[in-house]
């Protein structure tokens, strides 16, 4: 339940003297729409249509009423687009769904989950029976369900033999894919014996599949009223469907039908003729990929031709006979080779020649090296004894430089009094500036 807080109230107002709680008015709806949810839901009530309207966004509102009263009613896009009849004003219907508050309004709404005509609401409480049982037992799971074969061998039909279903399903073949084989397994689709009679057309499909070369079944029916699909509803036709060896496909009725050889079969389509098309591609579509493959596959063996008629070309240029390519090699190998030697020998002798001379030049040319590198020391040593400073001091020349060794080499040099040391031939002589003259 929706816990509201008390409106604050001035002392001496009515709630507190009463001792009544006080409610907010949207709390109180949320409290009441709770109270109904709990005590009520889902319910099932069972009236007269009353001022039915479906407004653009395709939601229906109506009121269900009787000789006692009557309930607003709301049903949305998504549960009317399952109806399988056109409601109106004063039909009789039973429907199913959940008691609410339309806070807005302060209403009592019923929003509808499915709605049935009377009378027939025995059989679709056998059909949420075993609906839910077959499912609690694992026969509607997508895991197990195959994918259509996309090139049949042929295809069966299980239907009446008077049906317009079957004529829909024949003129959807012949016209989308007329090279596919039909193979028709009668059975009556109405009435008490229909259920008994499409199991043994199925079990006898199952048998003849080798040998019909059928890869995929069709169980179809035009549509109508849920007693005229009960026996799509049987649940050993249901056990059958699910034990067939090939993909079946389910077109029962019209889009909005649904029976429980629906759920179990491996793919449900809408109609008849959408069960025939869902498991047959046009003609056209395998002719264009056909025309494709073969022209690829064409230009690809051309390519190979002209590729290998030029190296044949190639080869026929180069090779008029292989015999005669056999010996032309030969005798340009045997050339080779006689070449080989000669140069081999030519180069021996050369190298030969070559040790032989420096044999015989080699002590020649060493002592001309000697002699000529006597004579450059000789000299050098000449040149070095020319410029010796003794030499110079002998023909009277003097060697003038101050008492720390630095050579005096300009008058501009000394000053008066200044002590000079003079280096001759044979010995040193101190010496003092008297006074510098510059020349």
């Amino acid at each position: 339940m929706f816990e509201a807080s008390p409106l604050d109230q001035k002392p001496g107002s009515v709630g507190r003297e009463s001792g009544l709680r006080v409610w907010p008015v949207g709390s109180l709806l949320r409290a009441i729409a709770d109270s109904l949810q709990a005590r009520f839901n889902p319910v099932a009530v069972q009236g007269e249509i009353s001022g039915f309207s479906r407004a653009v966004s395709g939601h229906c509102y109506f009121s269900l009423k009787d000789e006692q009263g009557q309930i607003r009613c709301a049903m949305f896009r998504r549960a009317a687009s399952l109806l399988d009849f056109a409601p109106r004003d004063g039909q009789r219907v039973e429907l199913r769904g959940r008691l609410g508050v339309y806070e807005p309004r302060g209403e009592l709404q019923l929003v509808v989950e499915s709605m049935q005509q009377a009378g027939q609401g025995n059989l679709f409480e056998q059909f949420l029976q075993l609906k839910a049982r077959l499912e609690a037992e694992g026969l509607f799971e997508a895991a197990r369900k195959r994918p259509l074969p996309l090139r049949p061998r042929a295809v069966g039909v299980v239907t009446s033999l008077g049906a317009a279903a079957l004529h829909d399903v024949v003129s959807a073949l012949e016209r989308r894919a007329p090279h596919i084989p039909v193979v028709i397994y009668p059975a009556c689709v109405q009435g008490g014996q229909a259920a008994g009679e499409l199991r043994e057309a199925l079990l006898k499909a199952y048998q003849r599949r080798g040998t019909d070369q059928v890869d995929v079944l069709l169980l179809v029916r035009g549509g109508g009223a849920m007693e005229d699909l009960w026996a799509f509803n049987d649940e050993q036709l249901a056990r059958t469907i699910v034990a067939s060896p090939v993909p079946l496909v389910s077109g029962v009725g019209h889009e909005t039908d649904f029976t429980i050889a629906d759920f179990c079969a491996d793919v449900r389509a809408p109609t008849p003729t959408a069960a025939a098309e869902l498991c047959a591609q046009p003609q056209s579509v395998w002719l264009g990929a056909l025309a494709l493959a073969f022209g690829r596959l064409q230009n690809a063996v051309d390519r190979q031709l002209q590729a290998h008629n030029q190296r044949l070309d190639w080869a026929a240029a180069r090779v008029s006979r292989p015999s005669h390519l056999v010996t032309q090699q030969q005798a340009r190998l045997d050339g080779l080779a006689q070449n080989l030697r000669h140069a081999m020998r030519a180069i021996l002798r050369h190298e030969a020649l070559k040790i032989q001379a420096l044999n015989t030049d080699f002590p020649k040319a060493m002592a001309g090296h000697l002699q000529r590198r006597r004579q450059q020391t000789e000299r050098a040593q000449l040149r070095l004894e020319l410029l010796d400073p003794r030499l110079v001091l002998q023909r009277g020349y003097a060697w003038l430089a101050d008492l720390q060794g630095q050579a005096i080499t300009s008058a501009s040099a000394t000053h008066p009094g200044q002590p000079l040391r003079a280096t001759l031939a044979d010995g040193e002589v101190d010496l003092v500036v008297s006074a510098p003259r510059l020349i």
